[in-house]
């Protein structure tokens, strides 16, 4: 079994061309093993685009931002949870550390992307970005995805999810700690019994209606608590969308002069270099020169002996 799962695990690992081959491949060799409903869980596995496919990545390959991004999500669950129950929270710091370690992972996820031959396009970053909120914001709820086997985008989190950090009432389950994620779950009223154990007060449907009426008015507060987060984001992720705009303006400028200095360097090697074999050849030609001179001295030199003997 866990080799299985760790051959799935590498599907996501694979550059994004190469994952339906290797998909069907692996269903193939299950299928031939006898394991047909592993096989068919494999074939149903779908091609994630190219969003989810590079957060798939981050997963694998940048483990520790990655845990930062699910872990930081844990603890501002708790503290919006903690905050609605009427306790001080320092959501803030909690809110720009989360920021922070998003924008780590978006900016590793860009480049993975120009590594791995994709373009890091401002739609394909905004959805990377509103994938990795999703799973930071979800963390390990009931039918979350699951992170590192994307095979979509992820979206942001719903009104469930929101819901879930209103303060519980007496009837909720004391087990589940409070910053848990959890749906609100709705408790009836139970009957006295015949012999009186267990007995409990009747509620008025006066109280239940006021007890409605305050996990309501806690939901929208943590659904409005909710919308200034998302709204921090989307103004965060736009600042840095126009950030990334503004680099790859910078960056296609400074390539565009790296190409001309090196079409330039180019061209001064090659005059360089024509310039060296015209003082080689130059020297040499002087070389010739001063010996014919050594030469013609000899003879002068050897006529002026011979005159004088005559």
């Amino acid at each position: 079994m866990a080799t299985k799962n760790s051959e799935v695990d590498g599907l996501f690992q694979l550059p994004l061309p190469e994952f339906t081959a290797a998909r069907n491949a692996l269903a193939s060799r299950l299928q031939k093993a006898g394991d047909k409903d592993a096989a068919a869980r494999v074939k149903t596995l779908t091609k994630p685009p190219v969003s989810a496919w590079v957060v798939n990545l981050l997963y694998w390959r940048n483990r520790e931002a990655f845990d930062r991004l699910l872990t930081g999500g844990a603890r501002l669950r708790q503290a919006q949870a903690s905050q609605l129950a009427g306790h001080a929270t320092n959501l803030r710091e909690l809110l720009n550390t989360q920021r922070e370690t998003l924008g780590e992972l978006s900016r590793q996820a860009s480049a993975l992307l120009s590594e791995s031959g994709h373009q890091p396009s401002p739609d394909v970053m905004r959805r990377v970005t509103m994938t990795l909120e999703g799973l930071a914001a979800q963390g390990l709820l009931e039918g979350a995805p699951v992170a590192g086997r994307l095979t979509a985008d992820v979206d942001p989190p719903g009104f469930e999810t929101i819901s879930a950090l209103a303060p519980r009432g007496p009837g909720d389950n004391p087990a589940r700690p409070a910053g848990d994620a959890r749906v609100l779950a709705f408790h009836a009223n139970k009957r006295p019994t015949a012999n009186g154990k267990g007995r409990q007060k009747a509620v008025s449907p006066a109280d239940a209606k006021a007890r409605d009426a305050e996990r309501r008015k806690a939901a929208q507060a943590a659904l409005k608590a909710a919308e200034r987060t998302l709204a921090e984001a989307r103004r965060d992720a736009a600042t840095a969308e126009a950030a990334l705009k503004k680099a790859a303006a910078t960056l296609k400028g400074v390539e565009k002069d790296k190409k001309d200095l090196e079409t330039r360097l180019e061209k001064a090697t090659g005059s360089a270099e024509a310039a060296r074999q015209a003082a080689r050849k130059t020297a040499s030609e002087a070389a010739d020169a001063a010996q014919v001179v050594e030469d013609a001295e000899r003879a002068v030199e050897k006529a002026r002996e011979q005159l004088e003997e005559a």
